[in-house]
C-alpha cells in the first residue's frame, strides 16, 4: 500500500466525513420534531377542550409563508421549506384529527 491517496479514495473519505455531519443534523432535526410534538400534544388538549378542528386553514397559511420567509432569509429555497413544512403540517393535521375523533368518540 502506498501513501499517496487515489481520487476515489479521497472523493471517498470526504463524503464519509459530509455524511456523518448530515447524519448528525438529521439527528438534531429529530430531536426537534419531537420537542414539536410535545407542543402539538398541548394543542390537542386545548383544541379538545375548546372544541376546535384539526384543520386552521387560515393558521396552516401562517405557518407556510413564516416558514417560507425564515427560509429564504437564511438563503434556503422558500419553496423547499413550503414543500417540508406543508407535508409536516398536513401530517399534523392528521395527526390530530385521529386523535380528536378518538376523544369525541369516547364522550359518546
Amino acid at each position: 500500500m502506498g501513501l499517496i491517496m487515489t481520487e476515489a479514495e479521497r472523493t471517498k473519505e470526504q463524503l464519509s466525513d459530509l455524511r456523518k455531519e448530515i447524519d448528525a443534523i438529521d439527528e438534531k432535526l429529530v430531536h426537534l420534531l419531537a420537542s414539536r410534538l410535545e407542543v402539538v400534544q398541548r394543542v390537542l388538549k386545548v383544541k379538545t377542550r375548546d372544541g376546535l378542528p384539526a384543520n386552521i386553514p387560515e393558521r396552516v397559511e401562517e405557518v407556510v409563508t413564516s416558514a417560507r420567509r425564515m427560509a429564504e432569509a437564511q438563503g434556503v429555497p422558500p419553496e423547499l421549506a413550503e414543500v417540508i413544512w406543508r407535508n409536516m403540517v398536513s401530517w399534523t393535521i392528521d395527526y390530530e384529527d385521529r386523535h380528536l375523533a378518538a376523544t369525541r368518540a369516547k364522550r359518546v
